[in-house]
């Protein structure tokens, strides 16, 4: 805005407004999206192999089985992790193969649909996907309580990322739409 004082012109100068930082470009909103996708990702290859272990049969199982440990097992018969891939395979009855097939193809479900809302922004999503990852977490610790593995300790660490991340960004949306 321009002022005449005096003879000459002035700017009339206000205080500067503080302006947030965009949350599109900021390293927590680049993180949020980066989980978020990798949730998405693992959304699809457990409805995949929850999809694939319903129609495939108990008798391929045990060949794929074979065929994923046959290398290692030549190496050290006494090999543990490819020892027990067998063995569970080849206890794998029905009933557990349903069960497998169901949980794995409900949680790739579940992923899929709160990853796409959230990547719509949809505000519900983010404690829905809170909660869920948070009724992961407990079971995953409730599971490691019982067979701890480096595997499912380094994705619980992951998932408490992913709820802070999303807590974050939740916060950051309900004040923008204030």
């Amino acid at each position: 805005m321009l002022m005449k004082t005096s003879g000459r012109t002035e700017r009339n100068v206000e205080a500067p407004v503080s302006v947030e930082r965009p949350q599109s470009g900021s390293l927590l909103h680049e993180a949020f999206k980066i989980g978020i996708g990798l949730k998405g990702i693992d959304g699809v290859l457990e409805l995949a192999g929850g999809v694939l272990l319903w129609i495939e049969k108990r008798v391929a199982l045990n060949r794929v089985a074979k065929a994923l440990t046959q290398h290692e097992l030549s190496e050290d018969p006494r090999d543990f992790v490819a020892n027990h891939l067998v063995q569970a395979v080849r206890h794998f009855g029905h009933s557990e193969k349903a069960f497998a097939a169901l949980y794995l193809g409900l949680h790739g479900v579940v992923k899929i649909v709160l990853v796409v809302a959230l990547w719509r922004n949809r505000l519900w999503a983010y404690p829905a996907m809170i909660a869920v990852l948070l009724g992961f977490i407990g079971y995953q610790i409730y599971r490691m309580t019982l067979t701890p593995t480096v595997f499912l300790g380094a994705l619980t660490v992951l998932d408490v990322g992913i709820v802070w991340l999303t807590w974050m960004e939740y916060r950051h949306q309900k004040r923008r739409r204030e």
